[in-house]
């Protein structure tokens, strides 16, 4: 009989095809202490993300060409990590602007990492200064604690401590969080929403406090399952 299957009335079942690999560039400026850092924040977390089935991994510095972030590469890249502390101001507007349009289109996912809150990515992001109500160096250990469990940025992970890093305090200049997915405290008083997560635009941000560049938080497990988490959620994959 003449058309088979669907001739006989039966609708022919199409299955959709898996995604690929979420495509993640890892970017810091690379003025972390090479004795703590040999490769970097963004070389430590690269690291650790290529170790994963589903995650194409790449990195990118404020050495590079068009400071790592030509518009040929954001078009391979799903979810954006950001590193910086020193030089900020060094940005160029230009690649601040393809970044931000790319994420309120939904076309790109920001993650922000401890003193990325002062970048011009963030602030651009976000639209607010990103200022802190205080901050200490070598301020001891940092105890998180997960405040929204269910949330899958927080998935696999429970309370952690952190052993020694540079202290940020409230009051956090930021739109208020969709869900703010951890907190930290410290054993002098301070207090900070460590883990934040907001929707700008169809692009999906989360912020992450630790990272200070003497301290070797991205060789701890609990920090590096959290950004691991964080790049599912942001590419819409969870």
């Amino acid at each position: 009989m003449a058309g088979g299957a669907a001739a006989a009335g039966f609708r022919v079942r199409r299955t959709a095809a898996a995604p690929g690999p979420v495509k993640v560039l890892c970017w810091s400026e690379r003025t972390e202490p090479q004795d703590v850092y040999p490769e970097g924040i963004s070389g430590a977390i690269a690291r650790h993300l290529r170790t994963l089935p589903d995650a194409k991994v790449r990195t990118a510095s404020i050495q590079d060409p068009d400071q790592g972030l030509a518009s040929s590469v954001l078009d391979e890249t799903d979810v954006l990590i950001w590193w910086g502390h020193k030089k900020h101001k060094e940005v160029l507007f230009d690649r601040v602007a393809d970044v931000v349009a790319r994420v309120r289109a939904g076309r790109l996912g920001f993650i922000g990492l401890h003193s990325a809150h002062w970048s011009k990515m963030f602030k651009s992001i976000l639209e607010c200064t990103g200022n802190l109500g205080g901050w200490r160096h070598d301020a001891g250990p940092e105890r998180l604690k997960v405040v929204a469990p269910s949330h899958p940025v927080a998935r696999g992970i429970s309370d952690f401590t952190i052993p020694e890093t540079e202290m940020y305090n409230e009051p956090f200049d930021v739109p208020p969080p969709e869900k703010t997915v951890f907190f930290s405290y410290w054993k002098t008083g301070e207090q900070f929403r460590s883990g934040c997560v907001w929707t700008v635009g169809k692009g999906r941000v989360f912020y992450f406090r630790p990272g200070h560049e003497t301290d070797p938080v991205y060789f701890h497990q609990e920090p590096l399952q959290v950004v691991a988490n964080a790049v599912q959620w942001c590419a819409h994959r969870t």
